[in-house]
């Protein structure tokens, strides 16, 4: 495995005024791409009811719904290798700009489409369709911008940049949850039914339009000007060269996203569900305590990126997954008997999950410059396709035989994490 980054600016120079700009920008389009993305789990119970026929079982309309919302977890490893790939060969900026534009357009499409009234079996269809887009766009964009904002720093910044970019991701989960927070607050069941659910799509699609114009301010990395003038670039497939010459930083990076996405989907999109059904809070208390928890989460990522500069990921990893183990711990176990310690549990929790922010750190690295996009984005794409599908439902098979099954599943990532933490500690060495 390798740890090259040739090509980079000096390692000793501060960030400049140019690195914040590349780096909020950047952040910006991330936030408002994965608003996007998730803006339909949000409204799933409405499309469901809208595109599927009226006579449907309701098990029957939200196993198709979420069906939908999966078929853009399986678009993504396909998107994001072609992504990649021209990202090698033809430069990060273009590919960081187009994968921005698959995602806003699908989503403007979405808020126009049909129902299943107006057009019958057309309407889940379209819907399928606009949602594997975006899938495809979403595994371009999440590698492609950390690829992108850590050839752009200084070497000892680069995980302060990849955590603030992870933070801009989370930051779009965030947007999600108020946004469908608001649109339920104000409009009547029957007014988002008939019109307010189409809302946060028209609005989604408008901010990534303009993201998209953003964009055309950010400048190629130096990494790959340099590669492009030394005519160093990848000379055969990239793809070809990662499954023959890197195989341990695949097996790495793949391990490293599993445990972002259990991260990601227990603690954070799957809890809100769990707070109501197995503790009784409140859908409005539940949502709360959410937005509170990604608030954290945003915050632990900057954290983690930046204590992996300092300190190397080895320890972050390490002391990190113990924190979160204990944490998740005592957010499930606690909860029956004090209620009341949701918010700060739920919020500490959330903060501990920040130690994923430390995992691109090591990708980015992981990999040489000239097949850096597509090695990235092949793992990572790839594990968040298995990983992030089978997560959800493992950790429902787990609850069915116990209650405390979401906090098994995140004690196993943690131990994973430690495990990966230790091994990162010996290579450094």
């Amino acid at each position: 495995m390798t740890s090259v980054h040739s090509g980079a600016a000096p390692s000793s120079r501060p960030l400049t005024r140019n690195d914040y700009k590349t780096l909020s920008l950047s952040a910006l389009g991330g936030a408002l791409e994965f608003y996007d993305f998730v803006i339909f789990v949000f409204f799933a119970a409405v499309v469901g009811k809208l595109f599927f026929p009226a006579d449907m079982p309701e098990w029957l309309r939200l196993m198709q719904t979420f069906g939908i919302f999966a078929a853009g977890y399986l678009a993504r490893p396909l998107g994001g290798i072609v992504i990649a790939h021209f990202g090698d060969m033809l430069g990060r900026k273009k590919m960081f700009t187009l994968s921005i534009f698959m995602m806003a357009v699908p989503t403007l499409i979405m808020g126009l489409l049909p129902t299943y009234a107006q057009i019958g079996l057309w309407a889940p269809l379209l819907l399928l369709l606009m949602r594997v887009i975006q899938g495809a766009a979403i595994g371009g964009e999440v590698p492609g911008a950390w690829v992108f904002v850590s050839e752009h720093v200084p070497e000892r910044h680069i995980g302060y940049a990849c955590g603030t970019l992870t933070c801009g991701l989370t930051t779009g989960i965030l947007f999600g949850s108020l946004m469908a927070t608001l649109i339920n607050s104000i409009y009547t069941p029957a007014e988002v039914a008939d019109f307010a659910w189409r809302i946060p799509f028209l609005m989604g699609g408008v901010f990534g339009l303009a993201s998209v114009y953003l964009r055309r301010w950010l400048h190629e990395t130096p990494i790959f000007a340099e590669l492009q003038q030394r005519k160093a670039l990848a000379a055969e497939i990239p793809l070809r060269t990662i499954l023959r010459e890197h195989r341990g930083a695949i097996v790495l990076s793949m391990l490293l996203t599993w445990m972002l996405s259990a991260g990601v989907v227990v603690v954070i999109l799957m809890t809100p569900t769990l707070l109501q059904t197995l503790y009784g809070f409140s859908p409005a208390t539940a949502l709360q305590a959410n937005s509170l928890a990604i608030v954290f989460l945003s915050l632990g990522c900057i954290g983690a990126g930046s204590l992996a500069d300092r300190f190397g990921a080895g320890w972050v990893f390490s002391l990190g997954s113990v924190a979160l183990l204990v944490s998740s711990w005592a957010l499930y176990h606690s909860l029956h008997e004090h209620p009341e310690w949701l918010f700060p549990l739920y919020g500490l929790t959330g903060l501990c999950v920040g130690v994923i922010g430390a995992v691109p750190y090591v990708m980015v690295k992981a990999f040489p410059p000239r097949v850096r996009f597509t090695g990235l984005s092949f793992s990572y794409n790839l594990a968040y396709a298995i990983f992030g599908g089978l997560t959800p439902m493992a950790v429902t098979a787990l609850l069915k035989n116990n209650p405390m099954g979401a906090s098994w599943y995140v004690a196993g990532i943690c131990l994973m994490g430690l495990a990966l933490g230790l091994y990162l500690r010996v290579r450094r060495r």
